[in-house]
C-alpha cells in the first residue's frame, strides 16, 4: 500500500484513521477529500505523506495564530493553559514529523523547498525545540554512536532501572547539553559542526529570554519555555527507554541495544517511532517501511536475540523499568527464537540482566570501538 503505482496504494492523510476505514458522505469525499489528497501529494515529497501536509495546516492555523495573540497582543491564565495543552497534544507528533524531516532532509517537495527549510524556525520553539538542535545531536551525533561508548545520551554507562541513575541522565542533558555536544564535535575534529551546534542552542536560549524580557513572561513561559523544559525530559525518558535493554554477549549490535515496539498508539499517532531498531539499521528508512522490515527480517530479529514488546510505549518502559517491574515487561515481551522456550521468570531476570551498568572494563572489553 505504500507504493503509488500499485492499486491498493493508500496514502496517511491522518494519523487517527486509516484512509479506507473513513466513513465520510460520497459527495464529501468526492469534492472535498480526493481532491485535497491530489493537492497535498503534490506538496509533500512521498506521495504516502499526505499527513505531513495535514499537521502542517493544523500547525500553522492554529499554534501559530494563539502564540501570536498571547504574545504580542493579550495573554490571559486561560488562554495560556489551553494553549500549552493544545501544544502538548501536538508536540509527539510533530516531533516525529520532524525527526523524518532531519533524516530526510525534508517532508516537502523541491518546489516547496523554501517551506520544508523555514517552518521549522516559526515551528520548532513552540514545540519545546531549539533550533536545529535536533539535527545535530541526533543524526550527527546519536546515530553516528548507536549508544555506544562516545554517545552523549548512551545509557551504558548507567542502571537503567535506578531513579537516582535517571536524574543524572536527565539533568546532564537538560543542564550541559549546550556544551557537551559542542566538545563532542569538537574532539571529533568537526570544528564547524561545534560551532553551529553551539550557536543553534545558545541562540535559542537567548530568543527565549528576549520573549521573557521584552514582550510577556508569562506568555512567554506557557509559549515557548515551558513545551521546551518538558520536551528536554520527554526526549531522554523516551531514549533511555529506547535504549534501557542492552545484551551484554553483543553490546555494540544494533539488535541487542535497542528494542521494538508493535501495537502501541503511539506507532500511529508517532510516525511508527517503536520500531527503533528497524530505524538504527537503517535511518533513512521511510516510517511505513519499518513494519514491512520488521516482518521481512522477523528471522533475522529472532536469530540476533532482538526484544520486541507489545501494547506499551517507549515511556512505559521507562517507568517499569524504573519501578524494576520486570515481571510485567515479560508479559508484554513478543518472544521470539530461543525466548520461545522461557518462562516469564527467565524472561523477567533476562530483561534484568539487560538493564545492568557498564563498568569502564567492560566497555573496552564488549565494544569494538571507544570514543
Amino acid at each position: 500500500m505504500s507504493d503509488p503505482k500499485h492499486a491498493d496504494f493508500e496514502p496517511t492523510v491522518f494519523v487517527s484513521t486509516d484512509l479506507r476505514d473513513l466513513q465520510l458522505p460520497k459527495a464529501v469525499n468526492h469534492w472535498l477529500l480526493q481532491p485535497y489528497i491530489r493537492w497535498a501529494q503534490g506538496i509533500v515529497r512521498t506521495k504516502t505523506d499526505v499527513v505531513m501536509w495535514t499537521h502542517l495546516l493544523i500547525y500553522f492555523t492554529t499554534t501559530i495564530p494563539s502564540a501570536a495573540y498571547l504574545l504580542l497582543v493579550h495573554f490571559s491564565w486561560t488562554h495560556g493553559v489551553l494553549h500549552f495543552l493544545m501544544q502538548l497534544f501536538y508536540m509527539p507528533t510533530y516531533t516525529l514529523m520532524m525527526h523524518q524531516h532531519i533524516h530526510q532532509r525534508g517532508v516537502l517537495a523541491k518546489s516547496w523547498a523554501w517551506l520544508d527549510r523555514s517552518f521549522p524556525f516559526v515551528l520548532d520553539p513552540l514545540m519545546g525545540h531549539t533550533w536545529n538542535s535536533y539535527y545535530y545531536h541526533h543524526v550527527k551525533h546519536h546515530h553516528v554512536e548507536g549508544n555506544g561508548p562516545g554517545d552523549l545520551s548512551s545509557t551504558i554507562y548507567f542502571q537503567r532501572d535506578n531513579a537516582w541513575h535517571f536524574a543524572q541522565y536527565v539533568g546532564r542533558f537538560y543542564f550541559l547539553v549546550w556544551l557537551d555536544l559542542p566538545l563532542y564535535f569538537m574532539r571529533k575534529k568537526k570544528y564547524e559542526l561545534a560551532a553551529r551546534a553551539a550557536w543553534s542552542e545558545c541562540f535559542s536560549y537567548f530568543a527565549m529570554y528576549c520573549l521573557w524580557r521584552f514582550l510577556d513572561s508569562r506568555a512567554a513561559f506557557m509559549v515557548v519555555i515551558l513545551p521546551f523544559l518538558l520536551l528536554r525530559l520527554a526526549f531522554m525518558a523516551g531514549n533511555w527507554g529506547q535504549h534501557a535493554f542492552v545484551d551484554w554477549e553483543d553490546a555494540d549490535s544494533d539488535y541487542r541495544s535497542s528494542i521494538t515496539l508493535i501495537d502501541v498508539p503511539s506507532n500511529r499517532y508517532c510516525f511508527n517511532d517503536g520500531y527503533h531498531t528497524s530505524h538504527h539499521l537503517n535511518p533513512l528508512r521511510h516510517w511505513r517501511q519499518h513494519p514491512v522490515s520488521f516482518i521481512k527480517e522477523k528471522e533475522t530479529y529472532a536469530r540476533e536475540k532482538a526484544l520486541v514488546f507489545h501494547g506499551l510505549d517507549f515511556n512505559m518502559i521507562t517507568i517499569k523499568c524504573l519501578q524494576k517491574d520486570y515481571m510485567y515487561l515479560a508479559q508484554r515481551l513478543v518472544p521470539l527464537g530461543d525466548q520461545v522456550h522461557m518462562t516469564m521468570e527467565e524472561r523477567a531476570d533476562m530483561l534484568r540482566q539487560h538493564t545492568r551498568q557498564f563498568t569502564k572494563e567492560d566497555i573496552a572489553r564488549k565494544f569494538r570501538t571507544t570514543s
